[in-house]
């Protein structure tokens, strides 16, 4: 997958983890798995973001890992109500998305 064709991926990995940070941010003492499980999913898309900006050969395991941790903030988020876990939820949802294009490109099951 040639550099620019990573840019719809960089884009789902940068919303999502803004909208992580914000999530956890505002969940940091009333929801503490929520919290947690948006720090972990930030941190791994801003990972994604990195590694695809650079074209790293790792992209398929880095975007592999991703998708799981993604997949469970989207669960956590889904079930509040509130506006942040909403957005969350659904930029979470968008990047697995975006990622499972990567894993099924490079053939990575």
């Amino acid at each position: 997958m040639p550099h620019n064709q990573y840019q719809s991926i960089i884009d789902a990995a940068i919303r999502c983890a803004y909208e992580c940070e914000h999530c956890a941010d505002a969940c940091l003492g009333t929801m503490p798995e929520c919290a947690r499980l948006c720090r972990d999913c930030a941190t791994m898309c801003w990972t994604v973001a990195s590694f695809t900006s650079r074209s790293s050969r790792f992209i398929p395991q880095v975007v592999r890992s991703c998708i799981e941790i993604c997949q469970a903030c989207t669960n956590e988020c889904k079930k509040h109500d509130n506006e942040h876990c909403q957005n969350c939820a659904h930029a979470c949802h968008q990047a697995v998305e975006a990622y499972r294009k990567v894993v099924s490109v490079a053939g990575v099951a």
